[in-house]
């Protein structure tokens, strides 16, 4: 897309768009958020990086909102810390591990065999 169409979507978005609206991106996981007015600040668009499911859907409530280039350059170097791979592997070694939840519709039914 060029960037004049990116800029006009994105502006059309910024207009009529609803609060709190998501829209996709042609790349998975990444989404336009519209925030709503806050005290002085106008609405504005946000990037959202939040995993998406097979179909391209957000997996979580809330992913991690980007509103500048400050915080995009913040949150590269802190995703890049070299640290990180090793707390997260410490973490999953150290969190229980989950347990399968039977919904009530998974439950096998109590049937009487005749």
């Amino acid at each position: 897309m060029s960037e004049e169409k990116l800029e006009e979507s994105l502006s059309q978005f910024l207009e009529k768009g609803d609060d709190w609206e998501r829209k996709k991106t042609s790349v998975d996981g990444v989404f336009i958020l519209k925030l709503p007015k806050y005290k002085g600040s106008p609405p504005r668009l946000a990037i959202e990086l939040n995993p998406a499911d097979e179909r391209g859907n957000p997996t979580k409530k809330r992913g991690l909102m980007i509103r500048n280039l400050g915080e995009l350059g913040t949150f590269r170097e802190l995703i890049g810390e070299e640290g990180l791979d090793n707390l997260m592997e410490t973490i999953v070694e150290v969190n229980p591990e989950k347990e399968k939840v039977t919904r009530p519709e998974e439950e096998k039914e109590d049937v009487i065999q005749f």
